[in-house]
């Protein structure tokens, strides 16, 4: 039970703080979705595509996590601030690299093959939730920094704080209440950099300033930007950055698959990964503790530790993925009720929701095993089998069922249960392979 408890007490303020991520998202989903089946339409093909760089810089920014927690393991506060200010430099130029790409896919919104009538709704939105990116990483930045020290309640209050702002910069400016003009789906993505500005500066400010952090960021102040630790950073982030890219993509292509049949069918696609996410942010927000206290024993060699870690947290896992399954099958109709009343959006999301229900033992065994091995700095690998699991297995297979098949929206959404079970098959055959080696003394841990 120790290690359980020990997975808890890390893994729900992360939890707690990813909550608050999906409150944010069903209320900006329910608000746009009220407002308009187009809206709505719009804000899935353009969260798509903000996403897969939202969550690729987030990938790469997870290989700091790690590191930070192998040094806090032996109380390295040196190492910690070097690490925290070569790290905060070299995630600002991903990020600014990030809004370049995003600047020139803007240039071509009109070749993803979306509805006509959907193009002056989505380009301005684009716009404004693509400059929010650089502070959504700034802020995930300095998150694996103080859960990378098992300090996950700070990030935890300040995402409950900034997604509660969010929500009423939404009711403000989406429907023009308190005197504000009405701006629609532009305004869900205002009221998005907004919040975004204030929850990243807010930390900034906290870590540097308060007594809880006085040790790292006087670390932080003493020490220069690394040569050696960019590299580190670096050789560790951007196979995470793949592995995640590539998985976003897959969801992100769905999307203008789904896209290709129309905007009803892109309408329940949004609503159905929408209510996705609660299961998969609550299991990240485990296997994110999985990877920190992984990560501690690895820094300590202790190997039993690192592998009873990744055990219990993956049965964990399961047991939330249970619970999600069963409360999202009995209250369905009301929750997919409160996105949308358009009949044909919810006969298609409720034939999506078993599909849903299908690959939650997939998605929770690769998150598991996937922050496992982050947490014994073994990551290299996992960019080949991301790649076959997503780009040569369930890509095609999508398209296949969807099209081929015929199984349209349906068929589409059946490549996700088949990639992320591969992937995690993967994950964890690589995982146990690297521990049994670790502990016989047959690769070196650093």
């Amino acid at each position: 039970m120790g290690k359980i408890a020990e997975i808890l007490k890390i893994g729900v303020p992360i939890m707690l703080g990813q909550a608050c991520v999906v409150i944010l998202s069903f209320a900006d989903n329910i608000m746009i979705g009220w407002y308009g089946v187009n809206d709505l339409a719009a804000s899935s093909f353009v969260n798509g595509l903000i996403n897969l760089f939202i969550i690729t810089e987030m990938g790469f920014a997870n290989g700091m996590t790690p590191l930070i927690g192998s040094r806090f393991g032996v109380k390295d506060t040196a190492g910690i601030g070097k690490i925290l200010k070569s790290s905060i430099a070299l995630n600002a130029a991903v990020a600014v690299a990030g809004l370049v790409l995003m600047a020139v896919i803007y240039c071509f919104l009109d070749r993803f093959g979306q509805d006509e009538h959907l193009l002056p709704l989505i380009r301005p939105y684009y716009a404004v939730v693509a400059v929010s990116t650089l502070f959504a990483m700034g802020f995930n930045t300095l998150k694996q920094f103080t859960d990378g020290i098992c300090q996950p309640v700070v990030s935890m209050a300040l995402l409950m704080g900034g997604n509660i702002l969010n929500i009423i910069g939404n009711w403000v400016l989406i429907y023009g209440k308190g005197g504000f003009p009405e701006l629609g789906l532009l305004g869900a993505g205002i009221s998005t950099l907004g919040s975004r500005i204030l929850m990243f500066l807010i930390f900034l400010l906290y870590i540097m300033y308060s007594p809880r952090f006085r040790e790292y960021s006087a670390a932080f102040r003493s020490s220069r930007i690394s040569g050696n630790a960019i590299r580190h950073l670096f050789n560790m982030g951007y196979p995470l950055a793949l592995q995640t890219g590539m998985e976003t993509s897959t969801f992100t292509i769905s999307a203008i698959m789904v896209g290709w049949i129309g905007a009803t069918a892109l309408a329940a696609h949004q609503v159905t990964l929408t209510i996705s996410q609660i299961c998969f942010l609550l299991m990240m927000g485990l296997s994110s503790a999985v990877s920190i206290l992984v990560s501690n024993a690895y820094g300590r060699k202790d190997y039993s530790g690192v592998r009873q870690y990744a055990s219990k947290g993956y049965l964990m896992i399961l047991c939330i993925s249970l619970l999600f399954c069963s409360l999202i099958f009995i209250f369905r109709h009301g929750i997919i009720g409160m996105f949308t009343d358009a009949p044909e959006v919810t006969a298609i999301a409720m034939s999506l929701l078993f599909v849903l229900f299908s690959y939650q033992f997939g998605d929770g065994l690769q998150l598991c095993f996937c922050n496992a091995l982050r947490g014994i700095q073994d990551v290299k690998p996992i960019m080949l089998m991301a790649f076959v699991s997503y780009y040569v297995i369930a890509i095609p297979a999508a398209y296949f069922l969807g099209f081929k098949a015929g199984l349209g929206t349906t068929g589409i959404w059946m490549g996700f249960p088949i990639g992320l079970t591969v992937a995690g098959i993967f994950y964890y055959i690589r995982f146990r392979t690297k521990v049994k080696k670790l502990e016989r003394g047959q690769v070196s841990p650093f």
